[in-house]
């Protein structure tokens, strides 16, 4: 059966046919501490969110290693200044580092003032601890506020991930210049398949890795057919299971055995998007 043609003619680089980004959120304890900071006093559930930084990190490395995959990190600055050596190792493997908050806070309802302050504290501790300041940001919970994109333009962030209305990057204008904006799905999300807490989070349950395998290859496939951009949003708690991680290299391999993907960091294909003189 000949595959449908691609519809949204976007220009990938070398002719490739569609994008993918491999992505990482690090939110470690911060993202059930910003849901209740009582947590804290919770050993079990803290000692599963450190499951990312201390024992999934560095297996995901391996996994990205292995393959010669550079993926983006969206950390929280608390995530930062809670698991200094993760990030620390993430920088010297060469994969990107993105901003996601400070301790995973909500912004709905937020101020401006109260924005710029949860960006900058996010800002100072990863240049303080990783030695990079982000160009990238994805809003925790995929919640932007409505300060934020105004208030990325104006502290020079390249551009977001976290909006959700197109197959493709595309250009958002604001008063202090403009973002790309790197679309992403739930679609794409490990939490929707894996994530489970009693009374916190999930149904109780929880997907075969083989399953999501399967699952992301068929949308991959999909959005290959109209040239579209494919990012996977994985936690390193979740996915850095032995047998989840497992998983995740399968699928990288297949999208290299394809020849016809380009698969980048989150930052390479909004460099790449900028410069596409009319976006779609």
């Amino acid at each position: 059966m000949t595959a449908p043609p691609v519809s949204a003619s976007f220009p990938w680089p070398q002719g490739r046919r569609a994008a993918v980004a491999v992505t990482f959120d690090l939110d470690a304890e911060s993202v059930m501490l910003a849901i209740d900071p009582a947590y804290a006093e919770r050993p079990s559930l803290m000692s599963h969110q450190r499951y990312g930084p201390v024992t999934g990190v560095p297996r995901l490395l391996e996994v990205l290693a292995e393959r010669g995959v550079r993926a983006t990190f969206f950390v929280p600055g608390a995530s930062a200044e809670r698991h200094p050596a993760a990030v620390e190792a993430i920088v010297a493997a060469g994969h990107e580092i993105g901003h996601h908050g400070y301790e995973h806070e909500s912004l709905l309802g937020r101020s401006r003032e109260e924005e710029l302050d949860i960006l900058r504290r996010g800002l100072d501790a990863l240049e303080r601890i990783g030695g990079v300041r982000p160009r990238g940001y994805r809003a925790p919970w995929w919640e932007l506020g409505t300060h934020t994109l105004e208030l990325l333009a104006e502290l020079g962030f390249a551009y977001d991930s976290s909006l959700f209305e197109r197959d493709v990057p595309y250009r958002i204008p604001t008063a202090h210049g403009e973002l790309i904006e790197v679309p992403v799905s739930w679609t794409f999300d490990d939490w929707e398949r894996y994530a489970f807490w009693p009374e916190i989070t999930g149904s109780g349950t929880i997907a075969r890795p083989s399953e999501v395998l399967e699952s992301w290859w068929e949308e991959i496939e999909a959005l290959a057919e109209v040239g579209g951009c494919a990012v996977l949003t994985m936690h390193p708690f979740l996915s850095g299971r032995p047998a989840r991680a497992r998983a995740l290299g399968v699928l990288l391999d297949r999208l290299r055995e394809r020849g016809d993907l380009w698969i980048a960091t989150c930052g390479e294909i909004a460099e790449h998007a900028a410069g596409v003189p009319t976006a779609p």
